[in-house]
């Protein structure tokens, strides 16, 4: 039976696979069409943290893998169609926030023997690691074995291969540090909005 800690809502047509090792926090929002694979290691998710329709979560570890599951923090959102796979490992940290199609990938196949088929020379799974603070733009792809640093940005479409240090922004195939985030950047020119 998943573990509930606190009142949480979840919407019509949510999809759980082997809930007892699904654990939600106070305020969790899983909204319609999201899917959850827990297999041991399991999914975690903080409190007041929403998961946007049909973003998949998935841990298939048939290999005994040992790092293998999913951990988010508090007040984070994974958008729409987000694909996490935690094969690995991914840990996110709090306030954290994604933008739709983001997909991270704590696996990734050995393909180094050009003899043989790409099934058969394993696999590895690092694991991926996001900070607290970091947003990660619409699109983008996080592979095995990155860190994304606290307060980062990573913008849309970017392919992250390599570790980003915080407070920076990264962008591009693959991604590449495009700016530091120190407090010099221009005023935005269109209205901010703030919460209440």
């Amino acid at each position: 039976m998943m573990r509930l800690d606190g009142v949480v809502a979840i919407e019509p047509n949510v999809r759980l696979r082997f809930a007892e090792h699904i654990r939600l926090a106070r305020g969790v929002y899983l909204d319609e069409g999201v899917y959850l694979h827990a297999t041991p290691h399991g999914i975690e998710i903080g409190e007041n943290t929403f998961v946007m329709h049909h973003a998949e979560l998935h841990v298939y570890n048939f290999r005994n893998l040992p790092k293998a599951g999913i951990k988010i923090g508090k007040n984070c959102l994974i958008s729409e169609f987000n694909v996490l796979r935690g094969q690995g490992g991914i840990t996110i940290g709090d306030n954290v926030y994604t933008a739709p199609l983001v997909q991270m990938a704590a696996i990734n196949h050995v393909y180094a023997d050009p003899n043989a088929a790409i099934i058969q020379q394993g696999i590895t799974a690092q694991g991926i690691v996001i900070e607290d603070d970091a947003w990660i733009g619409a699109g983008a792809i996080i592979l095995d074995g990155v860190r994304v640093g606290k307060g980062a940005v990573v913008a849309a479409g970017a392919v992250v291969t390599q570790d980003v240090p915080p407070h920076t922004i990264v962008g591009g195939v693959p991604a590449k540090v495009l700016r530091t985030i120190d407090g010099t950047m221009a005023a935005s020119r269109v209205p901010v909005y703030f919460e209440r």
